[in-house]
């Protein structure tokens, strides 16, 4: 009786709000797939979601505000996304920072995302924390307006033009999507520009061009607040009403109603890219809306012609070796969607070759027709993806939010898996005559900077600006209206009890012959994951260095043929079962990882047995896999934060360590390999001894020993791989290592050493991972918050300590605005200097304990969660109460013990410092009195 009586307080004590009002009640019967869920209205209009699932300790909020970037004007775009950052920086009872700090300290994980139709801001916290998190997403919902200052909107201007850099302007084909939408959709479409928005738009606007901005468009009633986890719906909804009730509503939203583009003749244009090595055809048609009739038709009908083994792109340039990447895919938004056609073709074939491949392609696809195999690839792969959505709380709170946003209804998010299934080989055939055949269609010509590439025809096509008509958006007589309470806000609200943290029960076993196993059972969603990892992997390259890259050779291709199935029969095995099987390679491993619905398992695990010992390797496999392996060395060396990481690595190790090219390889070592060379891989270097199983899902330890019984025939070998090479690359102090990628949007840095410390979960090494918390571990490490809150030189920065076995790094990462590369570098180095000399703040050290403590509510919801927790524990062979251990070791960190770490760990002068970007641009601020500056090339080479 007391909780009810607390409940009808909280409400008596609201006696000026109606309660909420339930509209909708979902219940889940049997095994349907459904989220069951209740739906509520607050009288100022914010649609309230909640769904029960006390599986984890856990909840998850979302607040989905109905405004994208189709909400914005000529003019002024970015500023949905511009808004998003904005939400994070202080309303009126949470100062600037706090919201992420609040958050962070409590173990919870936070952020918001913007695209054209909507924007979201989420949180994923320890139940206990429920109360709090409501009280701050309401307080920037209801009093974020006198807390937008000047210098915060000059910090987060400066922050999203790094984020546009870093995601589209400092990248190769970053752009495609900014020069099709102008294309494809008439001159102010929403849709025709990026929400990231233009740097002139960004560089026009003012702080109160955003206010207006948050008054039209962020009020309750444009809102639909969704949670999700271990709740008490009861004092989840009192909680809301408290918090939300009050807040007044913004302008009246009406939809947006927008004709579908209509292209009458294909629209011809073409850009040069600064970073593509390759150029690149893109193709897109107008295609069809989010939950329009045929949208799962369309779906469909790419998958055949251009997703995976069993499509025709895939046999017609694929497998051919005609292009490094073909691919059709159907996205469909909330006012339009489109087709997408891409392909990037291998040196020697032009853009107008691809396209008549294209051409040919869908000629063949009209002519065959589709099969009944093509439909349940089709339906076995999206009901797998789809029900797979649904195994973490964020899944379905993300699902019922968007369907509440959409189309008012949250129970449309079980329309989805009902039009896939209901999908006919005649749906298909209408829409592709429908949106298709003879429909015009813009065509986009990527070309390199260097080279002789041609479009596939001139230019046809200019934005036409003159036919535009600015609607009204409804931002006259804006006013901003306080919420009146009862309560006083600025109290933060205590969490409540700690929730009982369970790690996850898991058994163990070994086979007869050697294998290791381990699994844990949850039935939350009816799936089965086996993860099955051979040692070795790239280290067997120490045996032979001209043949490196054979071990990631060998992964590869034994994702294709097998002794009973080409790679197109068992892909599409595999599709139709909605299961599948896939081969990595990794430096020090060979992991075949499967994932199946519990009704197809048996039939999954069959083809596992296939896959693991019944390959078949063949000529025509080996050359379409060298030569996109060679091809992809020449992609990577395009892409500045992929030259930073790959170039860093060899500084740190040396360019010839079997850490850096024993998986991979080089230039010159994959066109020696053979296929006499992967067979012997095989042959030689897989063995049951060297083999460690970790089983997640809905089967117990009884049913899936018996269903991997095949492990137990594979015969013994005695053999043990070599270890990592432990030597280091040489740098002297005092060294500046540049790579210079001429006009370069941004600057990649990286700075860091060899620290030798294997892996352990309480020594050293654990220590560390804590240490580095305030340094950069996370949002409100002091690198983050300087380098981008305070200073706007980037999107985001960061620092950690790795390891495994064979030793281990730190390292610091992060790409800054070219123009502030000196000061960037500087900052980093005096940051590090401080820390190792100076150590931790008592806060540090109190946020170190609540963050890291708490997080662990977090760590053990999804299936991939508990796997990567039992594959630590099998390969370093922890005890079951590792995890105690660590709560001791955190109770009792001190500072002097972090500080003692830091003053070891951290001294910046044994760190080597790298810097990729525009060299003409950026050399002169970085030529200091007493730095050597040694150049490399985009392969650590000195120039």
């Amino acid at each position: 009786m007391r909780k009810l009586t607390c409940l009808l307080t909280v409400f008596c004590s609201l006696n000026a709000f109606a309660q909420p009002k339930l509209v909708q009640k979902v219940e889940k019967k049997g095994d349907e797939v459904v989220i069951p869920f209740q739906k509520y209205v607050l009288d100022n209009g914010l649609t309230v979601i909640l769904t029960e699932d006390h599986s984890t300790p856990i909840v998850h909020v979302d607040v989905t505000y109905h405004v994208g970037s189709a909400r914005e004007e000529i003019g002024k775009s970015g500023f949905a996304h511009f808004y998003e950052h904005m939400m994070f920086e202080g309303s009126d009872h949470v100062a600037s920072g706090e919201h992420f700090k609040k958050i962070s300290s409590v173990g919870g994980n936070l952020n918001g995302s913007t695209n054209s139709d909507r924007t979201n801001y989420f949180e994923t916290v320890p139940s206990n924390q429920l109360e709090r998190i409501l009280w701050l997403e309401s307080d920037r919902m209801g009093f974020l307006m006198d807390a937008v200052t000047q210098p915060k909107f000059e910090i987060q201007r400066s922050t999203v033009k790094n984020e546009r850099g870093q995601n589209y302007d400092n990248r190769p084909y970053g752009l495609v999507s900014q020069y099709a939408s102008q294309a494809l959709y008439p001159y102010g479409h929403p849709y025709s520009w990026l929400t990231i928005g233009y740097i002139e738009d960004l560089n026009r606007v003012d702080v109160n061009d955003l206010k207006q901005f948050f008054l039209r468009w962020y009020g309750p009633n444009n809102a639909t607040l969704t949670i999700g986890g271990d709740i008490d719906a009861k004092q989840t909804l009192a909680w809301v009403q408290k918090y939300f009730g009050s807040i007044p509503r913004c302008p009246e939203v009406t939809p947006t109603i927008v004709p579908a583009p209509v292209l009458s003749g294909d629209r011809y244009i073409s850009y040069t890219d600064n970073y593509a090595r390759l150029p690149m055809l893109n193709i897109q048609y107008p295609g069809a809306k989010l939950y329009d009739k045929d949208q799962a038709a369309l779906d469909a009908l790419a998958f055949i012609i251009g997703v995976g083994r069993g499509s025709l792109f895939y046999k017609n340039f694929t497998k051919t070796r005609k292009a490094a990447q073909a691919s059709m895919r159907s996205q469909s938004a909330e006012l339009a969607g489109s087709i997408v056609i891409q392909i990037v073709p291998y040196p020697g074939s032009t853009l107008g070759a691809m396209k008549a491949m294209v051409d040919s392609t869908l000629a063949e696809f009209e002519q065959r027709g589709v099969t009944d195999d093509d439909l349940a690839r089709f339906k076995g792969t999206s009901e797998e993806r789809y029900i797979n959505s649904l195994g973490s709380i964020s899944g379905k709170v993300s699902a019922l939010a968007a369907a509440q946003t959409f189309t008012g209804d949250p129970a449309k998010t079980i329309q989805e898996l009902q039009d896939i299934r209901k999908v006919t080989r005649e749906d298909v055939m209408r829409v592709y005559n429908q949106y298709i055949k003879g429909r015009g269609a813009v065509i986009l010509s990527v070309l390199p900077k260097s080279g002789s590439y041609q479009p596939v025809a001139p230019d046809n096509y200019t934005v036409d600006t003159t036919q535009y008509k600015a609607p009204d958006y409804g931002y006259a007589g804006l006013m901003y209206h306080k919420a009146t309470d009862n309560f006083d806000r600025s109290v933060e609200p205590p969490a409540g009890p700690d929730p009982v943290i369970k790690v996850p029960a898991f058994w163990k076993a070994t086979t007869a012959n050697g294998i290791q196993m381990i699994g844990t059972y949850s039935n939350e969603i009816p799936r089965v994951s086996v993860r099955l990892r051979i040692k070795g992997g790239g280290l067997w390259a120490a045996l032979d260095m001209s043949k490196a890259g054979l071990a990631g050779i060998t992964a590869q291709m034994l994702n294709d043929e097998t002794e009973h199935y080409t790679a197109e029969q068992f892909n599409a095995e595999l599709e139709k079962l909605g299961s599948n099987i896939s081969v990595t390679g990794t430096p020090d491993e060979t992991i075949f990882t499967m994932n199946s619905l519990v009704e197809h398992l048996p039939a999954t695990l069959a083809l596992l047995q296939e896959r693991l010992l019944h390959p078949r390797f063949t000529s025509d496999a080996l050359e379409r896999i060298r030569k996109m392996t060679l091809q992809s060395f020449q992609i990577a060396k395009t892409q500045p934060a992929t030259v930073a990481t790959n170039v860093f690595n060899k500084i740190l190790y040396g360019t010839g360590n079997v850490r850096n090219i024993g998986l991979i390889g080089t230039e010159k070592t994959i066109p020696n390999i053979t296929l006499a060379d992967v067979q012997g891989f095989y042959t030689n270097y897989f063995a049951p001894g060297l083999t460690s199983v970790t089983v997640t899902g809905d089967i117990s330890q009884a049913d899936i020993r018996k269903g991997l019984a095949f492990l137990e025939a594979w015969p013994k070998k005695d053999i043990t791989p070599p270890g990592a090479d432990s030597s280091t690359g040489v740098f002297q102090p005092n060294t500046l290592y540049i790579v210079d990628v001429p006009r370069a949007a941004q600057s990649e840095l990286r700075v860091g050493y060899v620290t030798k410390l294997n892996y352990d979960a309480t020594g050293t090494y654990f220590r560390l991972l804590l240490t580095n918390i305030p340094l950069g571990g996370g949002f409100e490490g002091r690198l983050n918050l300087d380098l981008r809150e305070e200073k706007g030189w980037t999107y985001g920065a960061s620092s950690q300590f790795s390891s495994d076995q064979y030793g281990g790094i730190f390292s610091f990462a992060t790409g800054v605005r070219a123009s502030s590369t000196d000061s960037a570098l500087a900052e980093t180095m005096s940051i590090l200097a401080d820390y190792s000399a100076n150590g931790v703040k008592p806060s540090e050290l109190a946020f170190i304990k609540s963050s890291y403590g708490q997080s662990e509510a977090l760590r053990y919801e999804t299936d991939v969660q508990k796997a990567l927790f039992l594959e630590r524990i099998q390969t370093y062979n922890l005890s079951p109460g590792f995890v105690t251990d660590q709560h001791h070791i955190l109770a009792g960190l001190t500072a002097s013990q972090v500080d003692d770490l830091a003053k070891t760990w951290l001294d910046p002068s044994r760190m080597a410092v790298l810097v990729v970007g525009d060299k003409e641009r950026i050399l002169p601020g970085l030529s200091r009195p007493g730095i050597t500056i040694v150049e490399l090339d985009a392969d650590g080479r000195p120039k």
